[in-house]
Protein backbone atom coordinates (compact mmCIF):
# COMPACT_ATOMS: atom_id res chain seq x y z
CA UNK A 1 0.00 0.00 0.00
CA UNK A 2 0.94 3.49 -0.85
CA UNK A 3 0.12 7.16 0.29
CA UNK A 4 1.26 9.93 -1.15
CA UNK A 5 4.19 7.74 -3.12
CA UNK A 6 5.42 6.08 0.53
CA UNK A 7 5.71 2.78 1.17
CA UNK A 8 3.49 1.96 3.85
CA UNK A 9 4.58 -0.52 6.96
CA UNK A 10 2.51 -2.01 9.41
CA UNK A 11 6.00 -2.50 11.81
CA UNK A 12 9.05 -1.04 11.80
CA UNK A 13 12.00 -1.18 13.91
CA UNK A 14 14.89 1.35 14.16
CA UNK A 15 18.56 0.58 13.02
CA UNK A 16 21.46 2.28 12.52
CA UNK A 17 20.13 3.63 9.04
CA UNK A 18 17.13 5.43 10.84
CA UNK A 19 17.61 9.22 10.58
CA UNK A 20 14.55 10.27 11.72
CA UNK A 21 11.06 9.43 13.08
CA UNK A 22 8.29 12.10 12.63
CA UNK A 23 4.83 12.17 13.56
CA UNK A 24 2.68 11.92 10.33
CA UNK A 25 -0.74 13.28 10.07
CA UNK A 26 -3.52 10.98 7.81
CA UNK A 27 -7.01 12.33 8.82
CA UNK A 28 -7.83 11.19 12.42
CA UNK A 29 -4.57 8.96 12.46
CA UNK A 30 -1.16 10.03 13.77
CA UNK A 31 1.40 7.51 12.06
CA UNK A 32 4.96 7.98 11.74
CA UNK A 33 7.01 8.81 8.72
CA UNK A 34 10.32 7.44 8.83
CA UNK A 35 13.48 8.78 7.29
CA UNK A 36 16.08 6.44 6.01
CA UNK A 37 19.60 7.05 5.02
CA UNK A 38 18.04 5.18 1.78
CA UNK A 39 14.44 5.74 1.58
CA UNK A 40 11.02 6.88 3.59
CA UNK A 41 8.37 5.04 4.75
CA UNK A 42 5.19 5.65 6.50
CA UNK A 43 4.39 3.43 9.58
CA UNK A 44 1.50 3.02 11.24
CA UNK A 45 2.32 3.52 14.63
CA UNK A 46 3.28 6.60 16.61
CA UNK A 47 7.17 7.68 16.62
CA UNK A 48 7.17 7.06 20.13
CA UNK A 49 5.66 3.30 19.66
CA UNK A 50 8.59 2.92 17.52
CA UNK A 51 10.94 3.71 19.54
CA UNK A 52 9.19 1.43 22.32
CA UNK A 53 8.82 -1.56 19.68
CA UNK A 54 12.88 -1.05 19.02
CA UNK A 55 13.82 -1.25 22.32
CA UNK A 56 11.93 -4.14 23.06
CA UNK A 57 13.30 -5.83 19.59
CA UNK A 58 16.90 -5.46 20.86
CA UNK A 59 15.98 -6.93 24.14
CA UNK A 60 14.72 -4.08 27.09
CA UNK A 61 12.15 -2.56 27.43
CA UNK A 62 11.66 1.27 26.75
CA UNK A 63 11.08 2.00 30.42
CA UNK A 64 14.11 -0.29 31.10
CA UNK A 65 16.08 2.09 28.74
CA UNK A 66 14.69 5.15 30.32
CA UNK A 67 15.47 4.33 34.27
CA UNK A 68 18.91 3.42 32.64
CA UNK A 69 19.03 7.07 31.52
CA UNK A 70 18.19 8.39 34.81
CA UNK A 71 20.84 6.31 36.48
CA UNK A 72 23.34 6.97 34.15
CA UNK A 73 23.22 10.57 33.54
CA UNK A 74 20.36 11.77 35.65
CA UNK A 75 18.04 12.64 32.97
CA UNK A 76 14.05 12.24 33.74
CA UNK A 77 12.10 14.31 30.98
CA UNK A 78 12.96 14.07 27.23
CA UNK A 79 15.23 11.71 27.98
CA UNK A 80 17.64 10.20 25.24
CA UNK A 81 17.14 6.74 24.64
CA UNK A 82 19.75 3.90 24.28
CA UNK A 83 17.82 1.67 21.96
CA UNK A 84 20.94 -0.60 20.76
CA UNK A 85 24.26 0.93 22.73
CA UNK A 86 26.53 -1.69 20.83
CA UNK A 87 25.22 -0.07 17.73
CA UNK A 88 25.23 3.24 18.64
CA UNK A 89 21.52 3.31 17.85
CA UNK A 90 20.79 6.49 20.32
CA UNK A 91 17.86 8.86 19.97
CA UNK A 92 16.39 11.60 21.45
CA UNK A 93 13.19 13.21 21.40
CA UNK A 94 12.17 16.92 20.48
CA UNK A 95 9.55 17.39 22.47
CA UNK A 96 7.97 14.81 25.58
CA UNK A 97 7.17 11.22 24.20
CA UNK A 98 3.64 11.81 25.08
CA UNK A 99 3.09 14.81 22.96
CA UNK A 100 2.16 13.19 19.73
CA UNK A 101 4.03 16.33 17.98
CA UNK A 102 7.53 14.54 19.08
CA UNK A 103 10.27 13.73 17.01
CA UNK A 104 12.36 11.21 17.32
CA UNK A 105 16.06 11.33 16.01
CA UNK A 106 19.66 9.74 15.87
CA UNK A 107 22.23 11.16 17.35
CA UNK A 108 24.80 9.74 15.30
CA UNK A 109 23.04 10.75 11.55
CA UNK A 110 22.56 14.78 12.98
CA UNK A 111 25.48 16.34 11.07
CA UNK A 112 24.48 20.18 11.74
CA UNK A 113 22.39 22.75 12.52
CA UNK A 114 20.74 26.21 12.68
CA UNK A 115 18.04 28.54 13.20
CA UNK A 116 15.26 29.05 11.90
CA UNK A 117 12.18 32.11 11.84
CA UNK A 118 9.57 30.58 14.62
CA UNK A 119 11.57 29.38 17.13
CA UNK A 120 12.23 26.36 14.57
CA UNK A 121 15.49 24.27 14.06
CA UNK A 122 16.82 23.07 10.63
CA UNK A 123 18.38 19.58 10.88
CA UNK A 124 21.19 18.08 8.30
CA UNK A 125 22.04 14.41 8.12
CA UNK A 126 24.94 13.36 7.19
CA UNK A 127 23.75 12.04 3.98
CA UNK A 128 22.35 15.65 3.08
CA UNK A 129 18.94 15.10 3.81
CA UNK A 130 17.64 17.74 6.10
CA UNK A 131 14.31 18.20 8.10
CA UNK A 132 12.52 21.36 9.61
CA UNK A 133 11.47 20.75 13.21
CA UNK A 134 8.75 22.72 15.73
CA UNK A 135 11.74 22.70 18.56
CA UNK A 136 14.23 25.93 19.47
CA UNK A 137 17.39 25.76 18.29
CA UNK A 138 18.10 26.12 22.32
CA UNK A 139 15.97 23.27 23.23
CA UNK A 140 17.36 21.25 20.10
CA UNK A 141 20.76 21.80 21.06
CA UNK A 142 20.30 20.87 24.87
CA UNK A 143 18.64 17.44 23.74
CA UNK A 144 21.66 16.87 21.43
CA UNK A 145 24.22 17.62 24.14
CA UNK A 146 22.11 14.88 26.39
CA UNK A 147 22.09 11.98 24.22
CA UNK A 148 26.28 12.96 23.67
CA UNK A 149 26.44 12.71 27.26
CA UNK A 150 24.38 9.33 27.46
CA UNK A 151 26.71 8.20 24.55
CA UNK A 152 29.85 9.19 25.90
CA UNK A 153 29.42 7.48 29.66
CA UNK A 154 27.93 4.33 27.91
CA UNK A 155 30.68 3.99 25.67
CA UNK A 156 33.25 4.23 28.71
CA UNK A 157 31.65 1.83 31.11
CA UNK A 158 31.52 -0.47 27.69
CA UNK A 159 35.12 -0.06 27.15
CA UNK A 160 35.99 -0.64 30.76
CA UNK A 161 34.29 -3.77 30.96
CA UNK A 162 36.11 -4.75 28.23
CA UNK A 163 39.51 -3.71 29.24
CA UNK A 164 38.75 -5.75 32.68
CA UNK A 165 37.81 -8.86 30.63
CA UNK A 166 40.77 -8.71 28.53
CA UNK A 167 43.17 -8.31 32.02
CA UNK A 168 41.16 -11.53 33.63
CA UNK A 169 41.88 -13.41 30.14
CA UNK A 170 45.49 -12.33 30.06
CA UNK A 171 46.03 -13.44 33.92
CA UNK A 172 44.19 -16.83 33.06
CA UNK A 173 46.31 -17.40 30.34
CA UNK A 174 49.65 -16.42 32.67
CA UNK A 175 48.12 -18.89 35.16
CA UNK A 176 47.87 -21.89 32.40
CA UNK A 177 51.50 -21.29 31.39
Amino acid sequence: MKINEFIVLEQFIVSRYTMAILPYFLNSDVYAKVIEEDGEYIVKKTPTDIVKQSCDYYGSSYRGRKEGTKAIIGITHKAPIAIEPSNEIYVFPTASPRDFRCVWLSHMHVYRYEPAKYEQTIVYFRNGKSVSLDVSCKSFINQLHRTAQLRTKLSERMEARERKLQYIFRMQQEKQT
